[in-house]
C-alpha cells in the first residue's frame, strides 16, 4: 500500500497539538514542518510530537529549499545538533549541504541521530534540471539512509527524468521519495508509490498544501485509489493545457472503482502534444514503461494530436478534431466522442434541431464538432468568433454561415452556443460571450464550459429569459463513449454524474422549458 506523509505547517507552537491530530486521522506519516513555526527549539518542538500516533518526519526547511521562515545556516545546525529524544519511529529531513555537513571534516559526529533515519533531501522550485542523475549519485554518496529529490515540472514530460530516477534508485536499492511538483508533475506524486518511491505528500485540505501541486490526502485515496495501483494498473487520462479544472479524473476514476477495474484516469499538463505522445503515449516510441491505454484530448490539442495517430475514425476526420485516443495493437487510434456528446443534450432539451436557428461562438475543436453535429442535424448555423478567417474557413469547411464579430446581437437565433473557454474558472472566470441585452429573444443558451457550472454567459442569459443548458451534460454524455471506447464496458453514469457534482459549487437555477 502506498504511504502518504500530510505536511503540518503552523506559525504558533500551540497550534501543533491540534494540527497534528488533524493529519494523523489521514496520515500514514505525519512531517512536522518547523520551519513554519514562528518561534521554535528542538526540544519544545519533540516535546509536542511525542506521544503522536503515526510516525514521525521533522523537518526544518531552509528558505532556499522552500522553507517558510528565514533559518540560516546556522540556526538549522543549532536546531539539529541540540535534537534529543526523539520517537523511535522517527525520521529527520536534512538538505543535501547539512547532511555533507554532518557526514564529514570537523562537523562529523556533530548530528546525534542515527544516519539510517536520515532524509537526505535537495528541493528545486524553479525547474526540472537535466543533471538529475548526478545530483542522485551526490546524494547516494553520503550515509543518509533515504533520499528524496523534487523539482518542478513545466510539462508532463518532465515527469520521465523523476521516473527514471526511482528505476535507477529500485535497481542500485536506495531508498528515495522522488516527485515532480506543480500541476505537470502530479502523476509522480500518484504512481510513484507503485514505482518504488518511499511515500508521496498529500495536504490535510486544499488550503494546507506545502508544495505545488500537492493533492490531498482524501483525494489521493478516494478518487485515484492510490493503495490499490500497481504496476499492472492500466493508465488513463486527460491532456491539455490547462487541465486543473477538469472534472474528467472524477468521472472516470468513479467509473473505474464501479465497474471494479485495475485503473486510474491522471491529468496530464502538456505543452507540446506531439512530443508528448512519442514520449510517453505511442507503444513503439514511448520512454516510460507503463500500460498507458487510452487519452482524452482538450484545448489546445484536438487537431494537433491527430497528426500523431496511426488510424482515424471517419467522423473524427471529418470534423477535424480528435478528443479520444485508443491503444490498440500498438497503435494510436483517434476517435471525436464530443459531437455526439454535444448533441444529445441539445436534442432532448428542444425535441428536435431541424431547422433551428443556431450562433456558435468559438472556432476551435469543440465548435467544430458541433457545427458538424448540428448541420447533421438539419439546423442552420452561423459561426462567430474573433479570428475572420478561422471563421470563415470553420463555416466553408461544414456549409454553415459566417458572422461578422463582435455581433451587435443574437436576435433572430433560437440557440446560443458558447465552444470557447470565456467562463472557465480561472483567469477569465469574469467573461462571457454575450451580454443580455444581446442574448433578448434567444430561446435556450448553451454553454460548453462546466466549471463553474453558473459561468457569467449563463447568468446573462437568465436575465434574458433563455433555457439554460450547461456543460456538464455534454461532458457527461461523450465521457460514457470514451469509457466504452477504453474498458469495452458500459459505465454507471450515475456514478460519473454523481462524481461530477460531488466537486461543483451549487448550481445556477435553471428557467424551466416552455
Amino acid at each position: 500500500m502506498a504511504k502518504i506523509c500530510v505536511p503540518v505547517c503552523v506559525r504558533q507552537l500551540d497550534e501543533l497539538p491540534r494540527a497534528l491530530n488533524a493529519a494523523a486521522k489521514v496520515a500514514d506519516i505525519v512531517e512536522v514542518r518547523a520551519d513554519c513555526l514562528a518561534l521554535a527549539d528542538a526540544a519544545s518542538v519533540v516535546e509536542k510530537v511525542r506521544n503522536l500516533p503515526r510516525p514521525l518526519i521533522l523537518t526544518l526547511r531552509s528558505s532556499e529549499q522552500g522553507g517558510q521562515s528565514q533559518n540560516d545556516l546556522e540556526a538549522r545546525r543549532r536546531f539539529w545538533t541540540s535534537l534529543h529524544d526523539l520517537p523511535a519511529d522517527a525520521l529527520i529531513d536534512l538538505e543535501l549541504d547539512l547532511v555533507e555537513e554532518f557526514s564529514q571534516g570537523e562537523s562529523a559526529g556533530r548530528l546525534p541521530i542515527d544516519w539510517a533515519k536520515v532524509i537526505c533531501s535537495h528541493h528545486d522550485f524553479d525547474r526540472t534540471p537535466d543533471n538529475l542523475r548526478e545530483i542522485f549519485d551526490r546524494m547516494a554518496g553520503t550515509p543518509a539512509g533515504t533520499i528524496k529529490i523534487a523539482v518542478q515540472a513545466a510539462d508532463a514530460t518532465d515527469c520521465l527524468a523523476v521516473f527514471d530516477l526511482l528505476h535507477h534508485a529500485q535497481r542500485d536499492g536506495r531508498k528515495l521519495i522522488a516527485i515532480a511538483m506543480g500541476q505537470a508533475g502530479l502523476m509522480t506524486r500518484i504512481l510513484g508509490p507503485s514505482r518504488a518511491s518511499l511515500l508521496t505528500y498529500g495536504s490535510i485540505d486544499d488550503e494546507s498544501g506545502t508544495a505545488p501541486g500537492q493533492l490531498t490526502a482524501a483525494e489521493l485515496r478516494d478518487v485515484y485509489r492510490i493503495d490499490l495501483i500497481d504496476r499492472a494498473t492500466q493508465v488513463f487520462g486527460i491532456i491539455g493545457n490547462p487541465v486543473s479544472q477538469s472534472l474528467s479524473p472524477h468521472i472516470h476514476n468513479a467509473a473505474f472503482a464501479a465497474n471494479e477495474l485495475n485503473a486510474v484516469y491522471l491529468p496530464f499538463e502538456v505543452g507540446e502534444a506531439i512530443d508528448f505522445i512519442r514520449r510517453m503515449v505511442h507503444p513503439q516510441t514511448r520512454e516510460l514503461d507503463w500500460d498507458l491505454n487510452g487519452l482524452s484530448v482538450t484545448a489546445p490539442h484536438k487537431s494537433i494530436v491527430m497528426q500523431a495517430l496511426d488510424w482515424i475514425d471517419p467522423v473524427c476526420r471529418e470534423i477535424g478534431a480528435c478528443n479520444t485516443i485508443v491503444v490498440r495493437d500498438d497503435q494510436l487510434h483517434g476517435y471525436n466522442t464530443d459531437a455526439a456528446g454535444f448533441i444529445a443534450p441539445l436534442r432532448a432539451a428542444l425535441g428536435s434541431v431541424r431547422d433551428v436557428r443556431c450562433a456558435v461562438f468559438g472556432s476551435g475543436g469543440a465548435a467544430r464538432a458541433c457545427v458538424w453535429a448540428l448541420k447533421q442535424e438539419g439546423a442552420h448555423v452561423t459561426v462567430f468568433a474573433r479570428d475572420k478567417s478561422n471563421t470563415e474557413f470553420l463555416a466553408e469547411t461544414f456549409g454553415a454561415q459566417a458572422g461578422s464579430f463582435p455581433p451587435a446581437t443574437f436576435k433572430g437565433f433560437d440557440v446560443v452556443i458558447n465552444t470557447t473557454p470565456l467562463g472557465t474558472r480561472g483567469a477569465c472566470e469574469h467573461e462571457s460571450i454575450a451580454s443580455a441585452e444581446q442574448l433578448q429573444g434567444v430561446r435556450l443558451a448553451y454553454d460548453l464550459v462546466y466549471n463553474p457550472p453558473g459561468t457569467k454567459f449563463l447568468r446573462e442569459a437568465a436575465v434574458a429569459g433563455c433555457q439554460l443548458l450547461g456543460g456538464i451534460e455534454m461532458l457527461l454524455a461523450q465521457a460514457v463513449e470514451q469509457f466504452k471506447f477504453w474498458t469495452g464496458q458500459q459505465p454507471d453514469l450515475q456514478v460519473m454524474r454523481a462524481a461530477a457534482f460531488a466537486r461543483l459549487p451549487s448550481q445556477i437555477t435553471e428557467r424551466p422549458s416552455s
